[in-house]
């Protein structure tokens, strides 16, 4: 391990992730120095940051300081945490893998919107991306020093109405769907988890991240949230990596890897009270987010992007109480059929299929179907 410590550029401070990944750097102080800090408009919590790390980069959106794309470059960076949710992710991850970067990814829209052409990027560039999704964290250190797997599993929990009729969930609130049930994520993440829209979007990302093809991808219901994903082999044999649910756990890990430091503010796992390790298949009648994300991934092109963006524009009006919750899956799946598509886009192409989605459920969301 070098003394010298890794420098860190952490766009998105304030969201969840921006704070959990503070949150290791205070007790691994010696490994970690922040230089730069972004955020949106959380103006208390960001000054309290700036004021505690110091960075010598800021920028807060609708403010002073570099633009996102432009922290996402600093030559200085070791690492640039890309926390940042939405579009303006997307182009942060997208300059930093032209430039090489590594990039510790969060950002959902980069891979699932852009994944072969940020890819294709990292190879011509040399960069390279540590997942820190707890369940592609869990593949990506269950693959290290083995071969291609056959299968890769995707363990999902659920979410706070995996055991809801279609009735009980036509009157679900904003309220019910951000009590998650084993994770503590942003907003749009939990809701994304309740409709299991999430779990296709890491379908697609596990896509580009492991080289495999969609079907070769299998998500299974795991209520407990302690297996965090597992990896098949030829010979049959099955890794999984497990861990107390707690996203500082696999956010280290992309920090130090490949070395594992002790850290005393994470949980152990208590194994006197994980009785039971339960799965299911997920029921894509009850859930169609997720049949409509992996169609969406093997159909390609800006198909994804049209998903990422229809599903964040129908959360938004879901949190914004505008929106019923089992209408989230049908705006999408109405996006989908409306998008024409690019089979081999351009990165504007993405962005462009990107606004078309949201305006698109925009325009549809003033119709307000459901009160008809």
């Amino acid at each position: 391990m070098s003394d010298t410590p890794t420098r860190l550029a952490l766009l998105g401070s304030t969201g969840s992730i921006g704070r959990q990944t503070l949150d290791v750097v205070r007790a691994l102080p010696d490994r970690f120095r922040v230089i730069a800090l972004a955020a949106g408009r959380n103006r208390g919590l960001f000054d309290a940051q700036v004021a505690e790390f110091r960075p010598d980069h800021v920028s807060l959106a609708d403010g002073p300081g570099l633009s996102l794309e432009e922290m996402a470059v600093l030559p200085e960076a070791d690492i640039v945490v890309i926390a940042t949710s939405g579009t303006a992710g997307m182009k942060a991850a997208w300059a930093a893998a032209r430039a090489g970067k590594t990039i510790a990814l969060a950002n959902k829209e980069s891979l699932v919107a852009a994944g072969e052409l940020i890819i294709a990027e990292l190879t011509n560039s040399g960069g390279r991306i540590l997942p820190v999704d707890s369940e592609h964290s869990a593949i990506w250190q269950c693959l290290q020093g083995e071969p291609e797997p056959r299968r890769i599993y995707l363990t999902a929990s659920g979410g706070p109405f995996r055991t809801f009729t279609k009735e009980q969930m036509a009157g679900v609130t904003p309220d019910q769907a951000l009590a998650h049930p084993s994770w503590t994520m942003g907003p749009k993440v939990t809701v994304d988890s309740a409709t299991l829209l999430n779990k296709g979007l890491e379908v697609i990302e596990a896509r580009w991240l492991f080289g495999v093809a969609i079907d070769a991808i299998t998500v299974v219901v795991h209520p407990q949230s302690i297996i965090h994903s597992m990896v098949e082999f030829e010979d049959g044999s099955v890794k999984a990596q497990l861990g107390f649910p707690d996203m500082r756990l696999p956010i280290q890990y992309a920090l130090t890897w490949p070395a594992r430091l002790p850290n005393a503010a994470l949980p152990a796992l208590d194994w006197s009270k994980a009785a039971s390790l339960t799965f299911e298949a997920p029921d894509t009648n009850r859930f169609p987010c997720l049949r409509l994300a992996v169609e969406a991934g093997r159909r390609g092109g800006t198909h994804p992007a049209a998903l990422c963006a229809a599903g964040e524009a129908a959360v938004d009006l879901f949190l914004d109480r505008r929106l019923p919750f089992p209408w989230i899956p049908r705006l999408i799946e109405r996006a989908l059929e409306k998008h024409a598509g690019t089979e081999k886009p351009s990165f504007d192409d993405v962005l462009a299929a990107d606004q078309w989605a949201r305006g698109f459920v925009a325009d549809l969301a003033r119709e307000a179907p459901w009160n008809s």
